[in-house]
């Protein structure tokens, strides 16, 4: 998702600025060997493990629990952890628990109850807009559709997603190439210039 609806849009402009650039895109939810694969750059979302690989932090991607405002209105809307237990809370694989931050500093996770789960974002984020419960996605994976009205952000009182972060992998410090610093240039202009603030929370 973060791939289709970031990363392409910039690629017109950045092939027109520059014509001796080739771009070879792999667009994936799961994390891949870079080094093995001779891939020069990886944007992850995901929480980064331990590896020989240099990161470069780009933006902050926090974490929302989203819903369609059909579901919603057809549901008590949560406002404590405990009331997730309620609702149809949907899965995305690989991620069985949905970690939260609670007020007091604490960690504490969720596990995800519903008669739906999916192997991916895009899956998961359809049947949401489908009124078929609620999601745990990034800011960047559902920017578009609250700010189009499909899906609702909703705000816990005791607690709070945990955080992501955008960051861009690279196999090496050293002997970077002017075409990554050209593609980080690009991207980091536009994760800056977005404003979270534009966007309408549920309580």
């Amino acid at each position: 998702v973060f791939g289709n609806n970031v990363i392409l849009p910039i690629i017109p402009k950045l092939l027109d600025e520059n014509p001796g650039l080739q771009i070879d895109l792999t667009l994936s939810d799961n994390i891949i060997d870079i080094v093995g694969l001779g891939i020069d750059i990886a944007i992850r979302i995901a929480p980064l493990r331990d590896s020989s690989l240099i990161a470069y932090p780009l933006a902050s991607n926090p974490r929302m629990l989203c819903a369609s405002p059909q579901y919603l209105k057809e549901m008590t809307i949560p406002t404590i952890l405990d009331h997730l237990e309620q609702h149809q809370c949907i899965g995305l694989h690989g991620m069985p628990y949905w970690p939260f931050t609670k007020k007091n500093g604490e960690s504490y996770v969720v596990r995800t109850n519903a008669r739906f789960s999916g192997n991916s974002v895009d899956a998961v984020k359809s049947a949401a807009k489908l009124g078929l419960g609620i999601v745990m996605l990034s800011y960047w994976d559902v920017r578009s559709d609250i700010l189009d009205g499909n899906l609702q952000v909703i705000i816990l009182k005791d607690a709070e997603p945990e955080s992501l972060s955008i960051t861009a992998l690279l196999p090496s410090r050293q002997h970077i190439p002017l075409r990554i610093k050209v593609f980080l240039d690009q991207l980091k202009e536009i994760l800056g210039s977005v404003d979270i603030s534009s966007i309408e929370f549920t309580r």
